[in-house]
């Protein structure tokens, strides 16, 4: 996933995946008038494209954290109650389980990943 972070009025384009981040682009921002605090941001550079093609039900994330692990693979068939993801969560770890049977259709996070409350882990089909 690709953001763009700003700091001190100069932007860089981030590219996390698996865990590690690297530095893509560069680029200094205009001068933006004197502050006490600089803010520091990061938005996603683009949507995913493969996000909004997914069908079948979204699993989210309840709460936001950083992805401990992912217990099932791609294809993968599951029930109701079977364990997909670990999040870590204030030093607590909690499992995501399968809100129903079904099959993985796509998983979205990596492990590593931090999400936000709402953002999509994964598909079932």
């Amino acid at each position: 996933m690709k953001y763009i972070v700003t700091i001190n009025d100069k932007s860089y384009e981030v590219e996390v995946e698996r865990g590690q981040a690297s530095i893509v682009k560069t680029t200094q921002v205009a001068a933006a008038p004197a502050q006490e605090s600089v803010p520091v941001t990061a938005v996603p550079a683009a949507p995913a494209a493969h996000i909004s093609t997914v069908t079948g039900e979204l699993v989210k994330a309840p709460m936001p954290g950083s992805i401990l692990d992912i217990k099932v693979q791609q294809g993968a068939s599951v029930k109701n109650g079977d364990v997909l993801i670990i999040l870590e969560a204030m030093k607590m770890e909690s499992e995501i389980v399968a809100p129903r049977d079904g099959v993985v259709a796509q998983i979205i996070v990596a492990k590593g990943a931090s999400v936000s409350t709402g953002d999509i882990l994964l598909a079932l089909q």
